[in-house]
């Protein structure tokens, strides 16, 4: 029972905190389009407790920032759990199978792969419902823009989670919400530091983009 206490208050914590960081940290990127670092605390959350935990977390902050900060009504609700479980279910799902540093990659990849096919499709079925505009309309939109807007907020999720899962999970277990880390610590430190590096690289990649988006370089 206590264990299951401390479960439930961890992922009460992070939904928390993914609504906060949803509602902060909006970052305007092409028309409609916004990213915000939700998603990164919803993953971590799915590596800690499996994809079922990602999906409840998905599903909570989507229904409360649509009746509290989202005027996207039920389209927006839709569309924000399908593309949050897209990533983070699949990235869960595959590093829960085994809990090492390559899985943890793969998983994270996979999920960015993924989710960008997937919104691909249902932007293409939804949001011309959503614009009031022809389909043919969005189809012309779905390569210059859903498609790199997409492509742009999987490597930013991806990045960022490599770079706070670990800090995250030791702060968890140091508070004794959690048992001592699981995972296999075959991994060397030399690995460790090249994947920092690299989600590194990524972040700011993405984040220049960002920038060129909005015009501002």
């Amino acid at each position: 029972m206590q264990t299951k206490t401390k479960k439930l208050t961890v992922l009460a914590m992070l939904s928390a905190f993914a609504y906060i960081v949803m509602m902060v940290g909006r970052i305007p990127v092409v028309l409609f389009l916004k990213y915000d670092p939700a998603d990164v605390i919803i993953t971590i959350g799915g590596f800690l407790y499996g994809p079922l935990a990602a999906f409840t977390m998905s599903a909570v902050v989507s229904f409360v920032e649509t009746f509290t900060v989202s005027n996207t009504g039920i389209i927006g609700l839709v569309m924000n759990i399908i593309s949050t479980c897209s990533f983070a279910c699949t990235a869960s799902f595959i590093y829960k199978s085994k809990r090492t540093l390559t899985m943890a990659i793969i998983g994270l990849i996979t999920g960015w792969l993924l989710t960008t096919a997937v919104m691909l499709l249902w932007n293409y079925f939804i949001t011309p419902i959503y614009m009031g505009v022809p389909r043919e309309e969005i189809a012309k939109l779905l390569i210059p823009v859903f498609l790199p807007f997409n492509l742009l907020k999987g490597g930013l999720n991806a990045a960022i989670t490599m770079q706070l899962y670990k800090p995250i999970k030791k702060a968890l277990c140091k508070s004794h919400l959690m048992p001592v880390a699981e995972e296999k610590t075959a991994t060397t430190d030399k690995v460790n530091i090249g994947a920092m590096l690299v989600s590194s690289f990524i972040i700011t990649t993405c984040v220049l983009l960002i920038l060129v988006f909005q015009g501002d370089i």
